[in-house]
């Protein structure tokens, strides 16, 4: 029997409401399952025929020790997703080189374009970690320029207002195929809070959305496990990538019937 780790951190609050789902999930697809911290030391990661990188929510402030462990994980077993993508996709500063339209970005403290509100925010982080929405352009650079002080890539973005009204869609593959699509609540409009286990409903995604969405995955070398595409539209309508999630995205397993087997089938296929 296949072998997989779940790897997740150290939850002792139960954010992660996904791990019991995917691992009933795999176990019915032929796959021996076990939940595994990526930090604890005695973990043996050459026992298993995969190791899956899901709900690691802590590596933020330990980014280089998460990716020293990934480059040892990949050095005995098969990592999912691989390493590579690990190494980019944990710094924001891979929207510069996507090669589709993105939400416009400003990369340092100075001269700020003339938006009527913006979000600051480091390269690395996430969910709405360190972030901030201000009308006040001095205030947006201020904001830079002590993330930049602090050694930190600054990312400063229009605040969007088509947020408020349509959300945020993510699309979500398996494999490389798409498996299903939710419109996410904005996390920056007053009064919201971050929820790993996020306020969504189901949505079919638009011809444009998926266009964009499969010409993004096109473009990466790395078979992938799992990929997360979240796209906004700006105010003439043309959908843009916010976010590319490769490390440890929320799936959205639990808002559709089938999306659980289709993670489990696409690991089947890729282990």
């Amino acid at each position: 029997m296949t072998k997989c780790a779940y790897v997740t951190f150290d939850d002792r609050t139960g954010q992660d409401d996904e791990r019991d789902l995917a691992l009933s999930h795999w176990q019915a697809h032929g796959i021996e399952a076990r939940a595994e911290r990526w930090d604890d030391p005695e973990a043996d990661w050459s026992a298993y025929d995969a190791v899956v990188v899901r709900s690691v929510w802590d590596y933020i402030d330990r980014r280089e020790e998460f990716l020293a462990w990934a480059r040892r994980v990949e050095s005995v077993t098969r990592l999912l997703n691989p390493v590579a993508v690990l190494e980019s996709n944990t710094d924001k500063t891979y929207l510069r080189d996507l090669g589709v339209p993105t939400v416009p970005t400003h990369w340092s403290a100075d001269d700020l374009p003339d938006w009527p509100e913006y979000v600051v925010k480091p390269a690395i982080s996430a969910g709405a970690r360190d972030t901030t929405r201000t009308t006040d352009r001095g205030k947006a650079a201020e904001l830079a320029a002590a993330l930049q002080a602090a050694g930190r890539q600054p990312m400063v973005q229009p605040y969007l207002d088509m947020v408020e009204s349509e959300g945020e869609t993510s699309l979500l593959y398996f494999n490389g195929r798409l498996s299903h699509a939710v419109r996410r609540h904005p996390m920056l409009a007053a009064g919201a809070t971050f929820d790993h286990n996020a306020r969504a409903e189901l949505r079919t995604p638009a011809p444009d959305q998926v266009d964009l969405a499969e010409k993004v995955l096109a473009a990466i070398p790395h078979a992938l496990l799992y990929a997360r595409i979240d796209l906004v539209r700006l105010s003439d309508g043309t959908p843009v990538v916010i976010e590319l999630e490769l490390t440890e995205p929320y799936l959205f397993l639990r808002y559709a019937p089938d999306a659980a087997a289709n993670l489990a089938r696409a690991l089947v296929e890729l282990v």
